[in-house]
């Protein structure tokens, strides 16, 4: 069952910025975390629902509660996706936790690219190219984080 979360609405002004995308990336990390969780879960529901699939009426059963169980996950995917679209975040990969934060870099819009596991955002990429053209952000384009 999924956590709700009662933080405050997090007020970003769009595009963001190398620093906001960081001072974003604990709530983000958060929402990822959970959305590669429910996804992974999912998968498996997904494996159970054809595992069970077979014309005995007691399998059957079997099947449906697997099927519930995808369904369930399915939308816990989504409120996640939800969540992070309503920051401004796209998501890229589920599967492992790639996210895109739309933002500005010396005056071109890029994203800022980050990934579940890594520490900060510290990558970017443009709009037309994905995580394999991603460069490293330049030297001081991170304000401050205090």
């Amino acid at each position: 069952m999924r956590i709700k979360r009662q933080e405050p609405k997090l007020k970003v002004a769009l595009p963001y910025t190398a620093t906001q995308a960081n001072r974003a990336l604990p709530l983000v990390r958060r929402i990822v975390a959970d959305l590669v969780d429910h996804y992974r879960h999912w998968e498996d529901a997904v494996r159970q629902v054809d595992l069970t699939s077979h014309d005995n009426a007691l399998e059957n059963t079997e099947a449906e509660r697997w099927q519930r169980e995808t369904q369930r996950l399915a939308a816990e995917i989504d409120g996640c996706v939800r969540e992070l679209t309503e920051l401004g975040v796209e998501v890229r990969g589920i599967d492992v936790g790639l996210v895109d934060f739309p933002g500005t870099l010396d005056g071109r819009a890029v994203y800022f690219c980050w990934m579940l596991g890594e520490s900060a955002v510290t990558h970017w990429h443009e709009y037309d190219t994905g995580f394999s053209n991603r460069q490293p952000l330049p030297l001081g384009a991170l304000a401050p984080l205090g």
